[in-house]
């Protein structure tokens, strides 16, 4: 008996050893997508054992020289699993290519890529997943399910009358289908279409298959979910807030119709009462709608202001009045019952147990406030209440503890903030924005003990607030300029693909060939072995809670075993819901930040990797042009393209005024003409100039930068004098980047034309640096004096003006040739003799004489 024991537990050691490979004594845990070249470039290094580092070395993949050797720097202590951490910061090092880390004692990172393209694609990859998440008709599974939904409770109607409320996407592994996650998802997607377009494409129809329709991905799949807001709240007193309950949780099954709802195929879709409710023991507690309502009216909102622009025939109208009817309807029903819309538990006692309203209200306020476009009395109002809400929520609960309930304070970002500040100026806007300033601050006082710079709590959906939290320090540092915390920030991002204690990537099968869930909790991976595509799954929990979790087992021996601690836990198995689910809303917030992170471009600066550190933020995402050798350039601005030919280019300049806008925006149609005007962000952010702006848009215009409020660089007599500090010019130019942004342009303009046309050589210099050109009018004629008053000394008349044009084009060989004619958009009442008047007459000519009228970013 003795001898068989000993023999057992032989060979149990024995296969052991087989089965189970020696951990490495320390690893190195690096982004797996890769980094920018001027982004911060930071690894972590940890040792399961008590050891230290000194150096270390960046390593050429491809040739396996080391091309640079680095201080290792200070010690940051143990963490989690880890012994002993650094931080291995690489962030001088711009070239890129394939590169991986080492230490003296043979430890190596996996490879990764430095370059400018690291993130392109990402966020069109994770719409996959959004895809795959529709309800109704599934173009992933190429089929129809829950088409019957669904049959009420709790509504003003009798109990168990059918809605047609099929369509939108299932929330995660479960069927459920959530009003308040499914409008946050629909709004984020919205937002990055609106802030980031270039970087989607158009692979796939409406309905979700492949092939082109003429519209962004994203546009689609965020249509797709207003399409089911809206038939979740029909009417104008109608709002539902949830389709099916727990009992959806009988097994894995690929979505199909679900007979175990008591009413053949249809699930329950709960009214919206503001009471608890709950069909069985659990109840919720509720105390209100405008959670939900604020939600959905914010979603309604930003898609009506986006699809209207697009070429519209009568029922795509139809659709867009709907949706700001529905915005509109939303909100009051908000207003009208304040409180927490909770989801209904079933036979759990599991539910999305929100907490707060009043940052959804923001948003739907602002959002309101663009949509209606209000008289100035009733902006104000529409102001003063967005703002009334912000104070009463200044940071997000979620950040100010160190644990929640499941959801408990959703959305895990107050997007209402950002969207607020963009309507402020001065404190008011610094208020606001030190809102997300004061959030940002408590997470980094817990961070920067770490290595990791890990200061986001690992509560249920960790990797949802690691997202949304990203996205806060992405906002306030284009909100501000305000670069203190771009290494943070950076880190949270990082983490999220793979610099953290397991080493892995937390969305499937991004990046391609890196470490990513292979075994989430899905019944598309467990039963059919399909690829969850582009889904972020839910993220590391605290010890003390896995340990708690109810029906958890794990069905395969734990690959991160050497890396799970009391700190966080992290499984890649199908039978840890609580790590491994991925989920819709975490993946469409991730949409966004990916958007963000492919968009932009960040130049290096000196200590850029600290958190403590100052510096400006960058406008431009691509290099400027070089210079054009048949271009004329004064002091570094672009003066005049190409004189040999017969093309020039018509500018116009908004600040104040804007009494000519109708009229040379349906002057330029009528001739067929594309023209460039350049806007300050004081001009953008008029509400009754919008109308007019998204015209301008719609026709193809140019539409750049004037600088934000207008400021004057350097004195008249003294050129050589600034009158502002680079700071100033940096925050100047950002707050119009900023505005310009809310109309989708922010990433499409890489000219900029200075306010008051008045400018020096380090205005140029400072221009460049951030990837944009500096252009000027052409001088010789008297076009720019449009704005001139009667009583003004350098006063000129209309007939004055176009005399001027007229002589030169006949004295000049070449005629106006490469010209760039700078007009103004609208003068002061008391110049009755308007130029713009004239356009018509004016453009006549020109054409005859065969000019041809092109945009500045075309001459």
């Amino acid at each position: 008996m003795f001898a068989r024991l000993i023999l057992f537990i032989a060979l149990l050691v024995s296969s052991l050893a087989l089965t189970l490979p020696d951990e490495p004594s320390a690893v190195i845990r690096v982004n797996l997508l890769g980094y920018r070249p001027g982004s911060p470039k930071v690894a972590v290094w940890g040792s399961l054992a008590e050891q230290t580092i000194a150096q270390f070395q960046l390593v050429d993949e491809p040739t396996n020289q080391a091309v640079q050797q680095l201080s290792a720097g200070k010690e940051f202590g143990s963490y989690g699993p880890f012994q002993q951490t650094y931080r291995l910061d690489f962030s001088t090092f711009q070239k890129p290519g394939r590169y991986y880390l080492r230490t003296a004692d043979g430890v190596r990172s996996p490879t990764f890529w430095i370059g400018e393209n690291v993130y392109n694609g990402a966020a069109d990859f994770c719409l996959r997943y959004m895809r795959q998440q529709r309800s109704g008709y599934n173009p992933f599974l190429k089929d129809s399910c829950h088409t019957h939904d669904g049959y009420t409770m709790y509504g003003p109607m009798p109990d168990s009358t059918h809605i047609d409320v099929s369509g939108g996407w299932h929330d995660a592994t479960d069927y459920l289908q959530y009003v308040t996650t499914s409008a946050n998802a629909a709004y984020h997607l919205l937002a990055a279409f609106r802030d980031f377009p270039q970087v989607f494409t158009d692979g796939h129809q409406a309905n979700g298959l492949e092939g082109a329709n003429g519209q962004p991905d994203v546009l689609d799949e965020a249509k797709w979910g207003l399409d089911w807001l809206l038939k979740m709240h029909p009417t104008d007193d109608w709002l539902f807030n949830q389709l099916a309950d727990d009992r959806d949780h009988v097994g894995f099954r690929l979505p199909k119709e679900d007979p175990f709802y008591g009413k053949g195929f249809e699930r329950p879709v709960y009214f919206a009462t503001g009471q608890p409710q709950g069909l069985f023991k659990y109840k919720n507690r509720a105390t209100g709608v405008a959670s939900t309502a604020g939600k959905v009216s914010s979603a309604l909102a930003l898609g009506h202001q986006l699809i209207r622009r697009r070429p519209t025939d009568e029922t795509s109208q139809r659709y867009v009045d709907l949706l700001r009817k529905r915005s509109q309807t939303a909100y009051q029903l908000g207003l009208q019952k304040p409180g927490n819309c909770q989801t209904a538990p079933g036979r759990a006692p599991y539910f999305y147990e929100e907490d707060n309203y009043t940052d959804d209200m923001e948003l739907a306020t602002v959002e309101q406030l663009n949509v209606t476009k209000s008289a100035d009395k009733q902006s104000t109002t529409l102001l003063n209440t967005a703002l009334d809400f912000a104070h009463r929520e200044p940071v997000t609960p979620w950040i100010l503890n160190d644990t929640a309930r499941h959801y408990q304070w959703y959305p895990f970002v107050n997007v209402g903030h950002a969207e607020l500040a963009k309507k402020l100026t001065g404190n008011r806007r610094k208020t606001v924005t030190d809102f997300y300033k004061a959030g940002i601050e408590t997470i980094w006082k817990r961070a920067q003990q770490n290595a990791f710079y890990r200061g986001v709590p690992f509560i249920w959906c960790s990797n949802n607030l690691t997202t949304s939290f990203t996205t806060q320090c992405f906002w306030y540092r284009q909100l501000t300029g305000d670069r203190h915390y771009l290494a943070f920030e950076q880190a949270n991002f990082d983490w999220l693909f793979g610099c953290n204690p397991w080493g892995t990537s937390f969305v499937y099968g991004l990046p391609t060939n890196g470490d990513t869930p292979v075994d989430p909790h899905s019944s598309f991976t467990h039963l059919n072995n399909y690829p969850l595509d582009g889904g972020l799954v839910d993220g590391p929990i605290r010890g003390s809670i896995y340990g708690k979790l109810l029906g958890i087992e794990l069905h395969k021996p734990d690959a991160y075993a050497a890396f799970q601690s009391n700190v966080a836990v992290y499984h890649d198995d199908y039978g840890d819901y609580s790590t491994n689910e991925p989920t819709m809303d975490g993946t469409a917030t991730l949409i966004y930040l990916l958007a963000a992170k492919q968009a932009e471009r960040i130049t290096p600066t000196r200590n850029a990797t600290s958190p403590r550190k100052t510096s400006q933020p960058v406008i431009k995402q691509r290099q400027p042009t070089a210079i054009d050798p048949k271009s004329t350039y004064f002091k570094g601005a672009k003066i005049r393209g190409d004189t040999t030919r017969k093309r020039l280019a018509l500018v116009f300049t908004g600040d104040e005024f804007a009494d000519g806008g109708s009229t040379i925006a349906r002057t330029l149609r009528k001739h067929n003409v594309r023209a460039s005007f350049f806007l300050t962000g004081r001009f953008l952010r008029n509400p009754a100039f919008t109308d007019l702006i998204q015209q301008l848009v719609r026709d193809g215009h140019y539409v750049g930068p004037h600088s934000d409020q207008h400021l004057l660089y350097c004195d008249w007599t003294k050129r050589d004098s600034l009158l502002v500090s680079h700071e100033q010019f940096l925050t100047d130019l950002r707050a119009n980047y900023v505005a310009l942004n809310h109309f989708g342009q922010r990433y499409k303009t890489r000219l900029f034309l200075p306010p008051y046309e008045w400018y020096n050589d380090r205005i140029a210099t400072w221009t460049k640096a951030e990837g944009i050109q500096l252009i000027n009018y052409t001088p010789g004629t008297l076009s720019h004096a449009d704005y001139t008053t009667p009583t003004d000394r350098n006063y000129r008349s209309s007939e004055t003006i176009l005399q001027s044009i007229q002589q030169y084009e006949q004295k000049h060989p070449a005629g106006l040739n490469g010209f760039m004619l700078l007009m103004h958009l609208g003068t002061a009442p008391a110049r009755t003799d308007k130029l713009y008047t004239h356009l018509d007459d004016f453009l006549t000519d020109l054409q005859q004489k065969l000019y041809r009228f092109v945009r500045v970013d075309e001459l």
